[in-house]
């Protein structure tokens, strides 16, 4: 009850029709993002974030999080009318989403897709709306010890349960480690990896870093490969879109599923491209129509796009409760919190108790309003796409360079945010992640700063990270999860049965 009464206060937060304006343009300018190949929800957040540095916390994340449910729509219009994933987590969609728009039901696949992120999201909200708050009074509990270990276990679950090589994903977490460490010691005082540079001071800012390893980087790859548009028209008619609702309960099992796989990748730190993938896999897998997914199934469209919704919205319950971003949005978004004067964590409940409850409420009004406007400006946003790119990317750039520009009114942030813009292409040349990168610059300090605090009230002695049950529970899960490549590595060669010796044949 508890719960309910303060999302009740969360909607008398939102009526504020300036906070219902936000959110319209928000949902609006992410469809945009979500659109353009080249971008995408983390890419568009930090490029718009400086935008959002005169409202009001409360008015910015609102804004901030409708530009994200806009481009989790967004990202199918492109996968289904262009075969080309406008976001990562599209890609499955193109599966049996472009298939279905070549028949010439465009208008139902993009239904279905609009229909699967709005009841993702939903899932997803509840889930939010009555866990956080028990996490949070859970949470308030939390030592140094205890906040290092959770901040431990984010960075080795990148490790153990992400996709890609471990190498890599180590890498790219010790250079976000490096660049975090850059500028004044807070505890000390002492300059560290300044170089004798006075702008180095503060460190490099981690949104002129994003915008440039999110935005330019994209641009530069998407530039390299000579995109061109070339696709398929669609309308949506209230006819189709009822046809297509009349049509999907029969997927009932496909949506919760999709729905409860999402969810899970979004709190851990996997995310919604493979709980996209995984959730499709296991829709092809059990589906009765399993065998003709790829030449234009509904139920293929479904399966990934609630996923995906899914683990987009409920990222966000460990960056409010712990402070620990579940994606690399969530992550844009934990440093504008910080940028705000706000920290994430279990007194945010307390101390900022309309902050909360009002982006709550907002993603209840953010998934309704997104699918009103998605399902209604279909045709506009697909004419968008073929203006050519030489045009658009340009355009994406000056975007870019002015959000770097306005976070210090310091051109020197520009040339810094090209500097990333260059890494974050040969990261994506080199297929290496720039999410444990992102993870690790914003949650670096905070990492360091809890690991310190332990140590100081331990007097230097590790121990203190099996002091009790919780934190070395944490701590051991921790660790089994940075062993995890290897472990899972072992399980395989005992599971996989022996060849038997080939018989001799006599000469």
């Amino acid at each position: 009850m508890e719960a309910l009464s303060s999302l009740i206060h969360g909607f008398a937060v939102l009526s504020d029709p300036m906070n219902i304006l936000y959110m319209f343009i928000g949902i609006f300018l992410g469809v945009l993002i979500g659109v353009l190949p080249g971008l995408g929800g983390a890419n568009g957040v930090a490029i718009l974030l400086p935008l959002t540095f005169s409202m009001s916390p409360t008015s910015a994340i609102i804004m901030l999080s409708s530009i994200y449910w806009g481009a989790l729509f967004g990202g199918a219009i492109t996968s289904v009318l262009f075969n080309i994933p406008g976001e990562p987590w599209s890609v499955a969609t193109t599966f049996d989403g472009y298939p279905l728009a070549q028949k010439g039901r465009a208008g139902a696949a993009l239904t279905t897709a609009f229909t699967g992120s709005f009841l993702g999201a939903f899932v997803a909200t509840l889930l939010l709306t009555f866990l956080a708050p028990l996490i949070a009074k859970f949470a308030l509990q939390f030592g140094p010890a205890e906040f290092f270990a959770v901040y431990l276990l984010t960075f080795c679950s990148f490790v153990g349960m992400g996709k890609e090589s471990p190498f890599k994903v180590i890498s790219s977490m010790m250079l976000g480690f490096a660049l975090a460490a850059v500028g004044l010691d807070t505890v000390t005082g002492q300059l560290r990896m300044t170089f004798g540079t006075v702008e180095l001071l503060r460190g490099f800012d981690f949104l002129v870093a994003v915008i440039g390893l999110f935005g330019v980087g994209e641009i530069l790859l998407t530039m390299e490969e000579g995109l061109a548009f070339k696709g398929k028209t669609a309308k949506i008619n209230p006819k189709v879109v009822l046809e297509t609702w009349a049509e999907l309960p029969r997927y009932w099992v496909t949506a919760v599923r999709g729905a409860m796989v999402g969810c899970w990748m979004g709190i851990t730190p996997g995310g919604a491209t493979p709980a996209s993938f995984m959730s499709y896999g296991l829709a092809k897998r059990f589906s009765r129509n399993g065998a003709r997914f790829g030449t234009g199934e509904v139920e293929g469209v479904l399966a990934p796009e609630t996923a995906a919704h899914a683990a987009g919205t409920s990222a966000l319950l460990p960056m409010l409760t712990l402070g620990i971003p579940g994606s690399p949005t969530a992550a844009v978004l934990l440093g504008g919190l910080l940028i705000w004067g706000l920290q994430p964590g279990p007194l945010l409940f307390v101390e900022q108790r309309d902050f909360v409850w009002g982006l709550i409420a907002s993603i209840y009004m953010g998934n309704i309003a997104g699918l009103i406007v998605v399902l209604t400006t279909v045709p506009l946003f697909a004419a968008i796409l073929r203006i050519p790119f030489s045009i658009i990317a340009p355009v994406i750039i000056v975007i870019c360079a002015v959000g770097a520009y306005t976070v210090h009114n310091a051109l020197l942030d520009i040339s810094i945010m090209l500097i990333f813009g260059v890494l974050g292409y040969v990261f994506k040349k080199l297929h290496y992640p720039l999410a444990p990168l992102v993870l690790a610059l914003v949650l670096g300090d905070m990492a360091e700063s809890s690991f310190r605090q332990a140590m100081l009230v331990s007097q230097g002695s590790l121990t203190i990270f099996w002091s009790n049950p919780l934190v070395g529970s944490i701590v051991t899960l921790a660790l089994v999860m940075l062993s995890w490549p290897v472990i899972s590595l072992f399980l395989q060669k005992l599971r996989s049965p022996r060849k038997p010796d080939a018989p001799v044949v006599a000469g």
